[in-house]
């Protein structure tokens, strides 16, 4: 591996929580930073560099074949980082076709477009100085799960466009490993979150919600299913574990999580109490927000990433809710907009 303040990394879906924290910690680590956006002249890339700093931009789409292999001719990466994708799980429902092939085909196009500027072929494998690529695969792809916890081992049950879209993507990594002998490696993460998150998302939406009602801006809070148990951690700590699966001797898959879970009712119960509210007084059930296909469970096995690549989470559960209430108190105590934040669902 070359040293760390000699690389370039190109990041894809930068615009969102993930890219954001992956921005930071590369240019802590001495990366040269580049981020692929749909245009220039998007609206929030003059607020992400205001957070972020010294990060670079080119153009590219998930959807377009030519463009990506135009940014990554520009670019020159020695890193990919595939983050982009639609990534709010109920709308994959509502825009199947377009979350396959944002969130599926486009990593079949970004290995692609590595593969060509790259001259890779079934006859001309790549040398040492390769192009590495990481995906962002998911969760999700578990769905109705046959084991818990689940590990890198464990069979997918996708039990939403997402969760299939993701699976695709996935399996597509694998196979242009194996095909062509790509480094090219998926990243298993379970449910990450910040206050970056955006406010569609349940965590976020609890943390908005209840310092809504702390402030006197809302008087409850509609939310669905209640019993869903999900392995919920920090954002920036998984970032971290991205760029340690590509800094590996060999490429492999990796689980990330915590290995602990909490109810979607113990993330209300503590935001609120966070807030110095009880939670039983605002909140209201509304059949709405339930999804068409559950899933109720996930709870990861992070002993290989703790093992192979060192890495441990920092931050608890407790710490990240109480980081995303009282950042939401200080957000809407400001402004009460937080829609106008930088970091987006859409960010492909």
């Amino acid at each position: 591996m070359e040293d760390p303040l000699s690389r370039r990394a190109l990041i894809t879906g930068i615009t969102g929580q993930d890219g954001s924290y992956l921005a930071e910690h590369l240019l802590e680590q001495g990366y040269e930073v580049w981020g692929l956006v749909r245009g220039q002249a998007n609206p929030h890339v003059s607020r992400l560099r205001k957070h972020i700093g010294d990060v670079q931009i080119t153009t590219g789409d998930l959807l377009d074949q030519g463009s990506l292999i135009s940014a990554v001719e520009r670019v020159q990466p020695d890193e990919v980082y595939n983050l982009g994708a639609i990534s709010y799980v109920p709308m994959s429902w509502q825009q199947a076709e377009l979350t396959a092939e944002v969130t599926g085909m486009g990593v079949l196009r970004t290995l692609e477009a590595i593969r060509v500027v790259s001259g890779i072929s079934p006859s001309r494998t790549p040398g040492g100085g390769q192009i590495r690529f990481y995906q962002a695969s998911s969760s999700e792809m578990f769905g109705m799960v046959r084991e818990t916890p689940q590990n890198e081992k464990t069979p997918f049950h996708p039990r939403s466009p997402y969760g299939v879209a993701k699976s695709y993507g996935h399996y597509i990594t694998q196979n242009y490993r194996e095909s062509y002998g790509m480094f090219a490696v998926s990243g298993i993460l379970f449910n990450h979150e910040s206050p970056r998150r955006g406010a569609e998302f349940v965590t976020r939406k609890v943390s908005l919600g209840a310092a809504r009602i702390r402030l006197g801006l809302a008087g409850e809070l509609r939310l669905g299913n209640m019993d869903a148990r999900r392995d919920w951690g920090y954002a920036g700590d998984y970032a971290r574990a991205m760029r340690l699966m590509l800094a590996q001797d060999a490429p492999e898959d990796y689980v990330i999580g915590t290995g602990k879970t909490q109810s979607v009712r113990e993330l209300v119960d503590f935001a609120f109490r966070t807030a110095g509210l009880d939670w039983e007084e605002h909140v209201v059930l509304d059949a709405r927000y339930t999804r068409p296909a559950e899933v109720d469970l996930l709870c990861a096995d992070p002993k290989k990433a703790r093992e192979q690549l060192g890495w441990e989470p920092e931050v608890t559960f407790e710490g990240l809710v109480t980081m995303m209430v009282e950042s939401d108190l200080r957000l809407l105590s400001e402004s009460a907009r937080p829609e106008d934040e930088p970091f987006t669902p859409d960010h492909w």
